[in-house]
Protein backbone atom coordinates (compact mmCIF):
# COMPACT_ATOMS: atom_id res chain seq x y z
CA UNK A 1 0.00 0.00 0.00
CA UNK A 2 1.09 3.57 -0.10
CA UNK A 3 1.12 3.84 3.50
CA UNK A 4 4.08 1.30 3.68
CA UNK A 5 5.72 2.53 1.14
CA UNK A 6 6.36 6.47 2.82
CA UNK A 7 7.62 4.16 5.69
CA UNK A 8 9.99 2.33 3.79
CA UNK A 9 10.86 5.83 1.82
CA UNK A 10 11.42 7.23 5.87
CA UNK A 11 13.49 4.06 6.85
CA UNK A 12 15.69 4.16 3.86
CA UNK A 13 18.92 6.58 3.37
CA UNK A 14 19.57 8.62 0.56
CA UNK A 15 22.86 7.34 -1.67
CA UNK A 16 22.75 7.89 -5.15
CA UNK A 17 22.31 11.86 -7.17
CA UNK A 18 20.10 12.44 -9.71
CA UNK A 19 20.66 15.92 -12.37
CA UNK A 20 17.81 18.88 -12.14
CA UNK A 21 17.66 21.19 -14.20
CA UNK A 22 21.25 20.75 -15.54
CA UNK A 23 23.68 22.36 -13.28
CA UNK A 24 21.55 21.47 -9.99
CA UNK A 25 22.09 18.44 -8.66
CA UNK A 26 19.85 16.35 -6.53
CA UNK A 27 21.22 13.24 -3.97
CA UNK A 28 18.62 10.76 -4.27
CA UNK A 29 18.90 6.70 -5.24
CA UNK A 30 15.93 6.08 -7.31
CA UNK A 31 16.89 2.70 -8.30
CA UNK A 32 16.91 1.57 -4.62
CA UNK A 33 13.36 3.76 -4.38
CA UNK A 34 12.20 1.41 -7.30
CA UNK A 35 13.53 -1.66 -6.08
CA UNK A 36 11.85 -0.71 -3.02
CA UNK A 37 8.56 -0.21 -4.78
CA UNK A 38 8.62 -3.67 -6.62
CA UNK A 39 9.34 -5.18 -3.27
CA UNK A 40 5.76 -3.65 -1.71
CA UNK A 41 3.82 -5.03 -4.97
CA UNK A 42 4.23 -2.73 -7.40
CA UNK A 43 5.42 -3.21 -11.05
CA UNK A 44 8.68 -2.47 -12.56
CA UNK A 45 6.62 0.11 -15.32
CA UNK A 46 4.56 1.63 -12.09
CA UNK A 47 7.37 2.10 -9.85
CA UNK A 48 9.79 3.81 -12.65
CA UNK A 49 6.24 6.30 -13.46
CA UNK A 50 5.86 7.13 -9.48
CA UNK A 51 9.90 7.77 -8.97
CA UNK A 52 9.85 9.69 -11.93
CA UNK A 53 6.43 11.39 -10.52
CA UNK A 54 8.64 11.93 -7.33
CA UNK A 55 11.67 13.37 -9.60
CA UNK A 56 9.59 15.72 -11.69
CA UNK A 57 7.51 17.30 -8.40
CA UNK A 58 10.62 17.62 -6.64
CA UNK A 59 11.87 19.69 -9.95
CA UNK A 60 9.77 21.68 -9.82
CA UNK A 61 9.92 22.36 -6.11
CA UNK A 62 13.45 23.34 -6.58
CA UNK A 63 12.98 25.27 -9.33
CA UNK A 64 10.52 27.73 -7.32
CA UNK A 65 12.95 27.52 -4.68
CA UNK A 66 16.24 28.55 -6.81
CA UNK A 67 13.96 31.20 -8.68
CA UNK A 68 14.60 33.64 -5.50
CA UNK A 69 18.30 32.66 -4.99
CA UNK A 70 21.48 33.79 -7.30
CA UNK A 71 24.59 32.75 -7.74
CA UNK A 72 27.83 33.71 -5.15
CA UNK A 73 29.23 35.48 -8.53
CA UNK A 74 26.01 37.30 -8.76
CA UNK A 75 25.80 37.93 -5.02
CA UNK A 76 29.57 39.47 -5.32
CA UNK A 77 28.58 41.58 -8.28
CA UNK A 78 25.28 42.68 -6.39
CA UNK A 79 27.46 43.81 -3.29
CA UNK A 80 30.26 45.27 -5.62
CA UNK A 81 27.21 47.54 -7.11
CA UNK A 82 25.58 48.53 -3.71
CA UNK A 83 28.99 49.29 -2.19
CA UNK A 84 29.66 51.71 -5.11
CA UNK A 85 26.55 53.21 -5.11
CA UNK A 86 26.60 53.60 -0.66
CA UNK A 87 30.22 55.04 -1.92
CA UNK A 88 28.89 57.57 -4.51
CA UNK A 89 26.03 58.29 -2.13
CA UNK A 90 28.40 58.91 1.19
CA UNK A 91 30.52 61.11 -1.12
CA UNK A 92 27.31 63.39 -2.35
CA UNK A 93 26.10 63.43 0.97
CA UNK A 94 29.88 65.28 2.11
CA UNK A 95 29.68 67.75 -0.61
CA UNK A 96 26.22 67.89 0.12
CA UNK A 97 26.92 68.58 3.73
CA UNK A 98 30.05 70.29 2.63
CA UNK A 99 27.83 72.89 0.45
CA UNK A 100 25.18 72.87 3.82
CA UNK A 101 27.60 74.13 6.25
CA UNK A 102 29.26 76.53 3.81
CA UNK A 103 25.82 78.10 3.50
CA UNK A 104 24.60 77.90 7.01
CA UNK A 105 27.90 79.53 7.95
CA UNK A 106 27.36 82.29 5.66
CA UNK A 107 23.97 82.72 6.72
CA UNK A 108 25.40 82.44 10.13
CA UNK A 109 27.47 85.36 9.69
CA UNK A 110 24.95 87.09 7.80
CA UNK A 111 22.71 86.94 10.87
CA UNK A 112 25.53 87.68 13.28
CA UNK A 113 26.27 90.93 11.33
CA UNK A 114 22.32 91.58 10.79
CA UNK A 115 22.43 91.58 14.73
CA UNK A 116 25.40 93.69 15.29
CA UNK A 117 23.87 96.01 13.28
CA UNK A 118 20.00 95.90 15.32
CA UNK A 119 21.69 96.05 18.31
CA UNK A 120 24.12 98.95 17.65
CA UNK A 121 20.83 100.64 15.80
CA UNK A 122 18.78 99.73 18.86
CA UNK A 123 21.47 100.95 21.34
CA UNK A 124 21.76 104.65 19.65
CA UNK A 125 17.91 104.54 19.67
CA UNK A 126 18.27 104.00 23.62
CA UNK A 127 20.59 106.78 24.06
CA UNK A 128 18.80 109.34 22.18
CA UNK A 129 15.66 108.59 23.79
CA UNK A 130 17.78 108.66 27.14
CA UNK A 131 18.89 112.03 25.92
CA UNK A 132 15.56 113.57 24.94
CA UNK A 133 13.87 112.45 28.23
CA UNK A 134 16.71 113.53 30.52
CA UNK A 135 16.38 116.73 28.26
CA UNK A 136 13.04 117.15 28.68
CA UNK A 137 13.16 116.63 32.10
CA UNK A 138 15.76 119.15 33.17
CA UNK A 139 13.24 121.38 31.12
CA UNK A 140 10.29 120.26 32.77
CA UNK A 141 12.07 120.54 36.20
CA UNK A 142 13.39 124.02 35.11
CA UNK A 143 9.65 125.19 34.24
CA UNK A 144 8.08 123.47 37.22
CA UNK A 145 10.75 125.19 39.14
CA UNK A 146 9.12 128.73 37.63
CA UNK A 147 5.72 127.78 37.77
CA UNK A 148 6.63 127.26 41.38
CA UNK A 149 8.53 130.65 41.87
CA UNK A 150 5.53 132.09 40.35
CA UNK A 151 2.98 130.78 42.05
CA UNK A 152 4.80 131.72 45.37
CA UNK A 153 4.86 135.41 44.43
CA UNK A 154 1.70 135.25 43.58
CA UNK A 155 0.23 133.50 46.84
CA UNK A 156 2.95 136.42 48.65
CA UNK A 157 0.87 139.00 46.75
CA UNK A 158 -1.98 137.63 47.71
CA UNK A 159 -1.33 136.97 51.25
CA UNK A 160 -0.49 140.82 50.92
CA UNK A 161 -3.56 142.29 49.81
CA UNK A 162 -5.66 139.81 52.49
CA UNK A 163 -3.20 141.33 54.86
CA UNK A 164 -3.66 144.58 53.51
CA UNK A 165 -7.84 143.78 53.05
CA UNK A 166 -7.64 143.03 56.87
CA UNK A 167 -6.16 145.81 58.05
CA UNK A 168 -8.49 148.14 55.67
CA UNK A 169 -11.64 145.79 56.98
CA UNK A 170 -10.37 146.50 60.44
CA UNK A 171 -10.00 150.04 60.19
CA UNK A 172 -13.25 150.36 58.71
CA UNK A 173 -15.18 147.97 61.22
CA UNK A 174 -12.83 150.07 63.71
CA UNK A 175 -13.83 153.88 62.41
CA UNK A 176 -17.19 152.03 62.34
CA UNK A 177 -17.66 151.14 65.65
CA UNK A 178 -16.38 154.50 66.76
CA UNK A 179 -19.21 156.21 64.67
CA UNK A 180 -21.52 154.13 66.57
CA UNK A 181 -20.18 154.91 69.74
CA UNK A 182 -20.36 158.52 68.72
CA UNK A 183 -24.10 158.35 67.55
CA UNK A 184 -25.20 156.06 70.49
CA UNK A 185 -23.96 158.60 72.74
CA UNK A 186 -25.55 161.06 70.99
CA UNK A 187 -28.30 159.65 71.46
CA UNK A 188 -27.76 159.01 74.80
CA UNK A 189 -27.48 162.63 75.48
CA UNK A 190 -30.61 163.19 73.12
CA UNK A 191 -32.49 160.69 75.00
CA UNK A 192 -31.11 162.56 78.76
CA UNK A 193 -32.43 165.97 77.55
CA UNK A 194 -35.92 164.47 76.56
CA UNK A 195 -36.45 162.91 80.02
CA UNK A 196 -35.39 166.12 81.85
CA UNK A 197 -37.35 168.51 78.94
CA UNK A 198 -40.11 165.57 79.92
CA UNK A 199 -39.17 165.93 84.09
CA UNK A 200 -40.03 169.96 83.79
CA UNK A 201 -43.04 169.11 81.55
CA UNK A 202 -44.19 166.82 83.91
CA UNK A 203 -43.06 169.09 86.77
CA UNK A 204 -44.63 172.62 85.40
CA UNK A 205 -47.90 169.98 84.62
CA UNK A 206 -48.43 169.22 88.37
CA UNK A 207 -47.62 172.65 89.29
CA UNK A 208 -50.39 173.69 86.84
CA UNK A 209 -52.38 171.17 88.16
CA UNK A 210 -52.08 171.86 91.93
CA UNK A 211 -52.24 176.26 91.08
CA UNK A 212 -55.49 174.96 88.93
CA UNK A 213 -56.50 172.82 92.02
CA UNK A 214 -55.48 175.25 94.64
CA UNK A 215 -57.89 177.89 92.99
CA UNK A 216 -60.87 175.85 92.55
CA UNK A 217 -60.63 174.66 96.24
CA UNK A 218 -60.35 178.53 97.43
CA UNK A 219 -63.22 179.30 94.55
CA UNK A 220 -64.95 176.36 96.32
CA UNK A 221 -64.26 177.52 100.09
Amino acid sequence: TYISVASSLQTHSVKGKFSLSGSRKLFFDTHALVCLLEENGFTTQQSEIIVSALVKIMNTNMDVIYKDMVTKVQQEITLQQIMSHIGGVKKDMIILEKSEFSALRAENEKIKLELYLLKKQVMDEVTKVRADNKLGFNLEKSRVKELYSINEKKLLEIRTEIVAMHAQQDRALTQTDRKIDTEVAGLKTMLESHKLDNIKYLAGSVFTCLTVALGFYRLWI
